[in-house]
């Protein structure tokens, strides 16, 4: 009887503080690509990549124009589902990314790298050069399929701002100036939202480079 009693109160409890909690860290509230993250945003994007259609209507809640892509393949196992191609400055342009990557990339421009930008050089970023986000083959040095494959990932190796300047991971990583501030911030930024962040102090594969991805191995290096 006394556990009955304590669980109703829990439940109450929780009832009562859910509507009361802020959107980001509200475990059950649906995801908002235009809103702070919180404690739960990789759970929610995750549970975005297990429904492209809630993906898709939260990338269009956040103005991204963004297509869904037919299903294909870059290869043996390396299917490409619910992926679309997103807009906006980057170099390439339009990317092909998995429409989970692409409301985690809309999470860290607006919520990481703009601010981050705005507060060490009192500019905006302009464009994100990367390295590419599919590649069909494993994970360098092993035997299973790198994220790349489905192009569930990203590989950030520049930023160039509104005023021209430009910010490389492989020149400013290790520089105590305002590049590499920003860098770091961006990287620690990073690892709130992606499930796997490897740059430069993890290997000299990414000496040059962020690689970012929404994998199911965690890892902030």
């Amino acid at each position: 009887m006394i556990v009955l009693v304590l669980l109703l109160a829990a439940a109450a409890g929780v009832a009562w503080l859910l509507p009361r909690l802020p959107e980001a860290w509200n475990p059950f509230a649906p995801i908002n690509l235009a809103g702070p993250t919180g404690p739960f945003t990789r759970q929610k994007l995750r549970a975005l990549a297990r429904d492209p259609e809630a993906c898709f209507a939260a990338l269009h809640a956040a103005g991204v124009s963004a297509t869904p892509m037919p299903a294909s393949s870059a290869g043996p196992d390396c299917a490409l589902n619910d992926t679309t191609r997103l807009p906006g400055g980057f170099d390439p342009a339009r990317p092909l990314l998995t429409c989970a990557m692409a409301a985690a990339w809309t999470i860290y421009d607006r919520q990481v790298l703009q601010p981050a930008a705005e507060r060490h050089f009192g500019s905006g970023i302009a464009r994100a050069m990367h390295l590419g986000t599919l590649a069909c083959r494993d994970v360098r040095g092993g035997t299973r399929r790198s994220q790349h494959a489905t192009a569930n990932a990203i590989d950030l190796a520049a930023l160039r701002l509104t005023d021209g300047r430009e910010v490389t991971v492989l020149r400013d990583w290790r520089r105590d100036t305002p590049a590499g501030a920003f860098l770091r911030d961006a990287h620690d930024g990073a690892c709130r939202i992606f499930a796997a962040v490897l740059g430069p102090d993890r290997d000299v594969a990414h000496a040059n480079h962020f690689h970012l991805d929404l994998g199911y191995r965690r890892a902030c290096r």
